[in-house]
């Protein structure tokens, strides 16, 4: 949500409208959705290359450090899928049209902002790394962040102007006066405190005639939010003699509906005189939207409270579904998207565009067969609202997709996948055994079981998402994409053999190779030119991997959930297909043999997937990538064995590893 010009016009009145705060020693109610946008837009990240997932994280982890040092206790709350009436979806479009058009600028070397397609799921596994409370509402999350803030007596960290019109007892801070970077010390103290700029609604109301704060809400529909779109309003604002104030004409409609509606006493007073200027047929059902987006901005019944302290999330507008309780409890704690929720609730998901090439279908159409499959889990799930209930049982079910086409969008329908008799309910999916969602997944991925056994465990997935990749011919990829992709993947291995205790040479390595990584990764940014078709094959195995890992959390994670920090940094993969031009994978990893193991491994398990042109020259530029084919020492049948029975333990060490550094870094 968001009114349009009122958070600019209230920046400009800073003195007038905001208070100083020196936060420390407090709770704190987080917008989520703000905040990952704000650190991923503010940071200095490169955003071209499809995410550079280690650095967001590296940023995450210090705001939050930022928090610790002064005493403040977070709780991040999280919006979660569309609200069930749909009222948002204008707006949703309007701006993914945005993102498309800012999404083309970034492809042609211009500027804007566009989250990196995971951005999220990165965000929320660093928030459970850092051990940060967080939940993930139902739908929108404003009214349950303004009434758990007012239950704590906390403020608000958001960038959302309409946390300007909720009544909130201890205010709201907008996320760009929170100086987090600038911890200062409380004097003759060794304590930190956070420079920020609260809100105050008291003296916001007061510079306008002591206005009743009841009037707020309907200000803001009438001013326009994401949830009103009603043109018959301009036929209002045209008739109405909007006073300006001393002010210019930047903030006409804002200052002109405060002045004007601070007259009235009520809003019912204030409503009537605003229907008053409309045509008499028009006025009840203008009322009654109104009224109903006023009640936006109303306590919510959500208790978000009873969630941080015992686990419990009760919303009755998801209880009024009948959807299953592990359903509601997985979104609840994020460990399903929103993109469920939605598939699940509305027949109806947006594809978020990516930085791709817009002549080229979208990214996502490569990953739709695993959405068919999720649809498909989610055919039979029986609520009030189930528009299958006229359908014949044999009938696929339509499901829409909101998709980029050319620099547009369009709504497509897809039909969901017939599943077996044994998914047929979604409320005991979870009682399936461990094989039969893994065979289901693996089916779905196409990719045989006995091609992962090899693989180390925080591995699988991927490599499986990437056997799904390869397979498809909409990727075109050629072979130094692949052999980037699973370089790229090293990095986490990388860091964990760095950071084991142990022998100081196999170590040495590792630091030599991740330090030349870095190298790579710095080269791919800032100036250089963006590859268009490398950028679109990087992003179509992006929405294979966001799929795949959707799929796997529907179907209770049969596969570790892969650590997304280190397995993908799209300026160190755009970087190294550079390198490849000029160098080989083995020199590469020849320096760490530990790392250069495992690849051999990946690539082996990759390229039984792969179309045979892939390791085929194909003129002068392609002969030198295919000639690297030969460079790459493929194991015998013997040595894959022994490997085998080394990798586990070898991904176990790893695992245990990361764990004692992730452990080290939150005592630090």
């Amino acid at each position: 949500m968001g009114i349009r010009g009122l958070m600019s016009f209230v920046e400009d009145h800073s003195n007038e409208f905001f208070t100083d705060l020196k936060l420390q020693d407090t709770k704190i109610i987080i917008d989520g959705y703000a905040l990952f946008h704000r650190l991923c837009f503010n940071s200095d990240l490169e955003l071209r290359y499809g995410g550079d997932y280690d650095s967001f994280a590296d940023v995450v982890q210090k705001f939050f450090e930022s928090l610790f040092a002064c005493n403040i206790c977070p709780y991040v709350v999280l919006d979660g899928g569309c609200d069930i009436s749909d009222k948002k979806l204008t707006t949703l479009k309007d701006r993914a049209r945005e993102k498309i058009q800012a999404a083309h600028s970034l492809s042609v070397g211009g500027g804007g902002n566009v989250c990196p397609l995971l951005i999220r799921e990165v965000f929320i596994q660093a928030l459970v790394k850092l051990q940060v409370c967080f939940v993930q509402c139902f739908s929108e999350a404003d009214r349950d962040i303004m009434t758990l803030a007012n239950h704590w007596n906390c403020p608000v960290l958001s960038s959302d102007s309409d946390f300007c019109i909720f009544d909130l007892k201890s205010g709201f801070c907008p996320l760009n006066t929170f100086q987090w970077r600038n911890l200062n010390t409380v004097k003759d103290t060794q304590s930190y405190y956070i420079p920020a700029k609260c809100f105050s609604i008291d003296a916001f109301c007061n510079h306008f005639s002591n206005m009743n704060k009841a009037l707020l809400p309907l200000f803001a529909v009438l001013c326009g939010n994401d949830h009103v779109n009603l043109p018959i309003m301009e036929t209002f604002l045209s008739k109405v003699h909007l006073p300006l104030g001393s002010k210019g004409r930047r903030h006409h409609r804002v200052m002109g509906l405060l002045n004007w509606i601070s007259n009235f006493d009520d809003p019912t007073e204030a409503l009537d005189n605003v229907l008053k200027y409309l045509p008499k047929k028009k006025r009840e059902n203008v009322k009654e939207v109104l009224c109903c987006a006023m009640e936006e901005y109303q306590q919510s019944s959500v208790k978000l409270q009873d969630f941080f302290q015992s686990g419990t999330y009760v919303c009755p507008e998801a209880l009024n579904l009948g959807l299953p309780e592990w359903v509601l409890v997985s979104l609840a704690k994020g460990q399903l998207s929103p993109f469920i929720s939605d598939a699940l609730v509305l027949r109806r998901t947006i594809l978020h565009t990516q930085v791709e090439n817009m002549q080229q279908p979208n990214a996502h159409r490569i990953s739709q067969p695993i959405r068919q499959i999720i649809y498909g889990l989610l055919l039979n799930s029986s609520h009030p609202e189930d528009i299958s209930q006229n359908a014949m049982p044999s009938q696929p079910l339509a499901f829409n997709e909101v998709e980029r086409i050319n620099k547009n969008i369009k709504t497509s329908i897809v039909y969901a996948v017939q599943l077996p008799k044994d998914h047929s309910d979604l409320s005991r999916l979870t009682e399936l055994s461990l094989a039969r969602r893994q065979t289901l997944l693996l089916e779905a991925l196409k990719v045989k079981q006995v091609v992962l056994e090899s693989i180390p465990t925080f591995l699988k997935l991927p490599i499986a998402v990437s056997c799904y990749w390869l397979q498809h011919t909409e990727a075109k990829a050629k072979l130094y994409h692949l052999q980037a992709l699973l370089l790229g993947m090293l990095m986490e291995p990388l860091h964990a053999i760095i950071n084991s205790p142990g022998k100081e040479d196999p170590r040495a390595g590792a630091k030599m190779l991740y330090e030349e990584f870095q190298k790579v990764k710095e080269s791919a940014r800032p100036s250089a030119r963006l590859d268009l078709d490398t950028a679109h094959i990087f992003c179509q195995w992006q929405c294979c991997l966001q799929m795949g890992m959707y799929l796997n959390q529907l179907l209770s994670t049969p596969l570790p959930e892969p650590d997304l920090t280190r397995l993908y940094s799209g300026s160190l993969v755009h970087g190294l297909c550079q390198s490849l031009a000029s160098t080989s994978v083995e020199s590469l990893l020849s320096m760490c043999p530990e790392v250069k193991q495992l690849y051999e491994h990946l690539f082996n398990a990759t390229r039984s997937y792969a179309p045979a042109e892939l390791f085929l020259p194909k003129g002068k530029s392609n002969s030198k990538k295919g000639g690297q084919k030969k460079k790459i020492t493929v194991g015998t049948t013997s040595d894959t064995r022994n490997w085998y029975e080394g990798s586990n333990r070898f991904g176990l060490l790893m695992t245990e590893n990361l764990e004692e550094h992730i452990e080290a870094s939150e005592l630090e």
